[in-house]
């Protein structure tokens, strides 16, 4: 079981919000480092730091249509005294042994090919004739009427400095520096410079999966009639969406009625797929045994250390509360209420960073800020509880959303923010301070 079977707990015993965090972070443990190909590897933790291997770019090249030259052949070129030049070739991209450049010639030059010996400077194809002697040309009207590998001249209107329009070798990362750094999280601008450097594959944490599953014979799936005394399920999609937007990839197995075997065999199926699993509902008294019994022979219920714990925390909402491992690979479950509200809750505070430890990351937590508190009324909370109250933040303000209800969907819907209320305060008057979970 977790470390929590070292604490001593009676049926009435309350659990602090950070004695149950430190107790499920202390029980996940990062996932081993796997080898994925790069598309793979999206969204995943790098493990070890990656040096450059080469140069990036690899070889100066053109940032340009237009001609390679040397500075002194265009030097005081202008419309009315335009340099006359010798076309000695062209120079596409990824030529590997482009024409040289010699005392008044030029060669034709594409986007990215390498600069070719000799030349200095790119001219940019509007600043010439294109090679068509009448006068500049734009660069589509260029580019289709100079045949590609068209000897001749091209007039230069303009003077160029050196290494004008050049992307310098090494111009973005020399061979041997730092490209990224373990602890990285991989994006789609990390991947591609690993891709730009040469790496087709990349050791990293992999997401996390995570299995996210409601219980409650009154819950009817979005898309089905309601029949009297049914609820829609909402918390197997909210949680399903707040386990991706941490990182994970997350499954969603909807609702499950309220039996005890029906939930323990489901479990079972999931456990195959399941780095963390997640339950909403039937943790609170009347469904509490329901649960209890399920989660307690789940898979080798023989396995010493494995089982879940429920407990009661001093906070509002999300007061009952289960963690512990289940199964042979001692797979962590985090146990969470049905309210709406009370589950979103919980799994900001618990669920996220538990996601967040298994990817390896070390910042798990939302940032959090100070507050000033707008509202037309104190905001009451009840002494011993950590109370977590919806609201929006701008400015240094933060204005409560909805009331204290944990139903209240359409008030966590509007909230970028929650607003905590410590344990040893009851009041908190417009115009006060007040610490702020920022969600956005």
């Amino acid at each position: 079981m977790s470390s929590a079977a070292t604490r001593p707990a009676g049926p009435d015993d309350l659990w602090s919000v950070d004695e149950h965090l430190d107790d499920i972070l202390a029980t996940v443990r990062p996932l081993e480092p796997i080898e994925l190909q790069l598309l793979d590897a999206q969204g995943c933790v790098l493990v070890e730091s990656v040096t450059v291997p080469v140069s990036l770019p690899p070889f100066d090249n053109s940032s340009m249509d237009g001609y390679a030259v040397r500075v002194a052949d265009v030097a005081g070129a202008s419309e009315e005294f335009p340099a006359a030049l010798e076309v000695v070739g062209d120079v596409a991209a990824g030529a590997a042994d482009p024409v040289r450049v010699g005392p008044g010639q030029a060669a034709r030059i594409m986007t990215g090919a390498p600069l070719p010996p000799g030349a200095e400077a790119v001219v940019p194809v509007e600043w010439t004739d294109g090679g068509l002697g009448e006068g500049p040309a734009s660069g589509m009207r260029a580019r289709s009427l100079a045949p590609e590998g068209a000897e001749g001249q091209v007039h230069v209107y303009r003077p160029v400095e050196a290494r004008a329009h050049v992307r310098a070798e090494g111009g973005d990362v020399r061979a041997g520096e730092l490209a990224l750094e373990a602890g990285t999280v991989l994006g789609a601008p990390q991947i591609a410079l690993l891709a730009a450097i040469g790496r087709g594959t990349v050791r990293v944490r992999p997401r996390p999966r995570v299995v996210v599953l409601s219980t409650g014979s009154e819950l009817v799936q979005p898309g089905e009639e309601l029949a009297p005394g049914q609820i829609y399920d909402s918390n197997s999609f909210a949680l399903t969406a707040a386990a991706r937007d941490a990182g994970a990839i997350a499954y969603r197995v909807g609702a499950v009625a309220d039996d005890a075997e029906t939930l323990r065999t489901t479990i079972e199926d999931q456990l195959i797929r399941a780095d963390l699993m997640v339950t909403t509902g039937g943790v609170s008294v009347g469904a509490y045994d329901v649960v209890k019994e399920a989660l307690s022979s789940v898979g080798d219920e023989d396995e010493a250390g494995s089982g879940v714990e429920f407990r009661r925390l001093a906070m509002q909402p999300g007061k009952p509360q289960g963690f512990g491992t289940i199964g042979p690979d001692h797979t962590p479950l985090l146990a969470l209420p049905g309210n709406p509200v009370s589950s979103y809750v919980s799994f900001e505070l618990f669920v996220r960073p538990a996601i967040r430890a298994l990817m390896g990351l070390t910042t798990l937590h939302r940032p959090r800020t100070r507050a000033t508190l707008k509202a037309d009324a104190a905001l009451r909370s009840p002494r011993g509880r950590r109370q977590f109250l919806r609201g929006r933040y701008a400015d240094g303000e933060v204005t409560p959303v909805g009331g204290a209800g944990s139903h209240l969907i359409a008030a966590l819907a509007k909230a970028d923010a929650l607003i905590i209320v410590p344990e040893d305060t009851e009041s908190v008057e417009p115009g006060g301070e007040v610490e702020v979970v920022l969600l956005g």
